[in-house]
């Protein structure tokens, strides 16, 4: 059977793009939708072979929507996973509308600026907070850093920066690559706090929808630097009680 027919066979032509047609019609290169079906970001296709897979508008709509995102808006790939998280089916349409009526009331010290684009190139990042100019290309592969590439040149939100000066404090407190310690090890407390992040959402959403969104903004306005601090302390807490523990 060719190609073609596979894909006529495939839900009445429902599957009807190759990766190459994705490539093609996305300007992205085949790793990069590789990586995104990796991390999470993008269903996998229907393989009809070793070396051949099928994809829908579905995946093509889902792939502009990423390119939007991380290329206008500078949002990391970490962020563009946790929305779309939710967006599949994780709220319903009503818990939907409610944290949307939620966050139009919240004060803008919690909103996310929609103006993401301010961009540092590497180096400038670099000389800012003293960590190498690679560190900062490999958070953004990582997707734990918003940013862009135009014409193989990489520029990270402005916006991100503070996590490379956390970073190199880190870093020059002696955890070094000689020692093992990357930058990939951040991803552990990125990965612990969305994790964290999502069961709060899920609470408050099922909790706490039928009262005025209004209500719940100031609520959320009010708990939020009370548990940063329990976080933090916690945090110590818990490194004490460990150390105190070991025999």
């Amino acid at each position: 059977m060719t190609a073609s027919a596979e894909a006529a066979d495939l839900d009445e032509g429902l599957w009807c793009y190759r990766m190459k047609d994705l490539c093609d019609a996305t300007g992205l290169p085949r790793q990069a939708i590789h990586f995104y079906i990796q991390q999470g970001l993008l269903p996998s296709g229907r393989k009809t072979g070793r070396n051949m897979a099928w994809y829908t508008e579905e995946h093509l709509e889902r792939l502009h929507l990423i390119k939007k995102l991380q290329h206008e808006r500078f949002l990391p790939l970490k962020a563009i996973k946790a929305l779309f998280d939710g967006e599949d089916g994780v709220f319903s349409p009503r818990q939907h509308a409610f944290l949307a009526g939620v966050k139009e009331r919240l004060a803008e010290s919690l909103k996310t600026s929609e103006d993401r684009s301010p961009t540092l190139t590497p180096a400038e990042i670099a000389d800012k907070t003293g960590i190498d100019s690679e560190d900062v290309e490999r958070a953004f592969e990582l997707g734990l850093v918003g940013g862009a590439r135009s014409n193989g040149s990489l520029r990270i939100a402005a916006a991100d920066v503070w996590i490379f000066e956390v970073f190199g404090k880190v870093r020059s407190l002696g955890f070094t690559p000689d020692l093992g310690f990357r930058v990939e090890d951040m991803a552990l407390y990125q990965d612990a706090i969305t994790t964290l992040l999502n069961e709060e959402v899920r609470l408050i959403s099922s909790r706490l929808s039928e009262l005025p969104p209004e209500k719940v903004a100031t609520m959320i306005e009010e708990v939020v630097p009370i548990l940063d601090r329990y976080i933090m302390r916690l945090h110590s807490t818990k490194i004490r009680e460990f150390f105190a523990n070991v025999l």
